[in-house]
């Protein structure tokens, strides 16, 4: 399959770019600065989606069989501060972790509709989207809530023309991300609130995107994987 994955460089979106390329995938793979064959993209800008879509498909061939949103950023705002920070850091925050993948899904499903032979969008969110997140954190929350519900709606929009859509919801994932969130949080004691006694590796949240992307039965879509350890049950 021709995928193109969003945040390649590091944790969760490097573990799926080796393990998809591993199984034979052509995988175009971004991040926000491009290099080692990623392609470059500041999702802070509302042009890039269309340009990495672009530049995607020029590297695939002109075909793309999967879209998996992974890029997000995890970055904290002050209550007390001014209306005018406030404001950005709320869109700054939704831009990227909504707004890039929702134009990303769109550009993906005019994609497979004009081949018609269908396609897979597999959108990673958080725990956070259901669970809620740190008092800082309101914006990243909200972000994963709205991209859960996208997906949903997608999959319920679409299905009858082969266009899939599933999530991911990892908890406590060993990437930077996660380093910030626990320390924001009060730190490793807080391990104590997954079951499982231990966060999740970024090879288990990749072979769940795998999975999804690869070889999820179709009846399957618009599912939401919970991939944290029990934190979160629902």
């Amino acid at each position: 399959m021709n995928i193109l994955l969003t945040g390649a460089s590091r944790g969760i979106g490097a573990a799926a770019y080796d393990l998809l390329r591993t199984r034979g995938h052509q995988v175009a793979g971004h991040s926000s600065r491009g290099g080692d064959g990623l392609v470059a993209a500041d999702l802070t800008d509302p042009s890039a989606p269309r340009k990495l879509f672009e530049a995607a498909l020029e590297q695939l061939g002109g075909r793309i069989d999967v879209l998996v949103n992974n890029a997000g950023i995890f970055e904290g705002f002050d209550l007390d501060g001014d209306d005018e920070q406030w404001h950005a850091d709320w869109a700054r925050t939704m831009t990227v972790n909504l707004q890039a993948s929702a134009d990303l899904c769109r550009l993906a499903i005019r994609h497979f509709r004009e081949r018609g032979q269908g396609g897979r969008i597999v959108n990673v969110a958080s725990r956070a989207a259901y669970r809620g997140d740190s008092p800082a954190h309101w914006h990243y929350a909200a972000s994963k809530g709205a991209m859960v519900a996208m997906t949903k709606s997608i999959a319920r929009g679409f299905a009858r023309e082969e266009i899939l859509a599933f999530a991911v919801t990892p908890g406590f994932t060993m990437t930077g991300m996660a380093e910030d969130y626990l320390s924001s949080r009060g730190g490793e004691q807080l391990l104590a609130d997954i079951p499982l006694g231990r966060v999740a590796s970024t090879d288990e949240v990749a072979e769940t995107i795998r999975w999804l992307a690869t070889e999820a039965p179709p009846s399957a879509t618009g599912a939401v994987v919970d991939v944290n350890g029990a934190s979160f049950v629902r």
